[in-house]
């Protein structure tokens, strides 16, 4: 009886344990939607968003108020557009001047939007509002090849 018991607290031990590891690793790996919470959806257009992927974040501040929720490809441009899903308590973004960008964590990390705030004005951002003034992704390999473009030019 004893041995069985201590069999028992021994399996319900390791399966609590198994349970808190999968609930830490969904946590840590951000694989926990965002969707669960109250938001709205705000689009921009982009002429290139490098490596932006869905489920990136976007922040102001560097504080992250949303995720990236979808991108697609307009037909006539062959520009991409972003679509973000910004918390709903994060409702007073000023709609006018208000400017996206896509920026790189660190020198090689994974892209992800920055939002620069604009000016108090006819209103605030609100689900289905587009920001019109984009800066999209610095490309390194394009920068590089620029660099060496240069180099070899003056050297000829």
């Amino acid at each position: 009886m004893q041995k069985r018991w201590v069999e028992m607290s021994v399996g319900l031990f390791m399966v609590l344990g198994l349970a808190g590891f999968l609930f830490l690793a969904f946590r840590v790996s951000g694989l926990t939607s965002f969707s669960n919470q109250h938001s709205f959806t705000v689009q921009a257009e982009f002429d290139n968003i490098g490596e932006l992927k869905v489920r990136a974040p976007v922040t102001i501040a560097g504080v992250r108020i949303g995720e990236v929720s979808r991108i697609d490809l307009v037909p006539n441009t062959f520009n991409a557009i972003v679509t973000m899903r910004i918390n709903a308590n994060q409702n007073k973004i000023p709609l006018n001047d208000t400017s996206v960008r896509i920026l790189t964590q660190g020198l090689l990390g994974a892209n992800y939007l920055s939002i620069v705030p604009g000016f108090e004005g006819d209103g605030y951002l609100q689900n289905g509002s587009r920001i019109v003034k984009t800066q999209s992704a610095m490309i390194l390999e394009n920068l590089i090849g620029q660099l060496l473009f240069k180099v070899s030019e003056k050297s000829s």
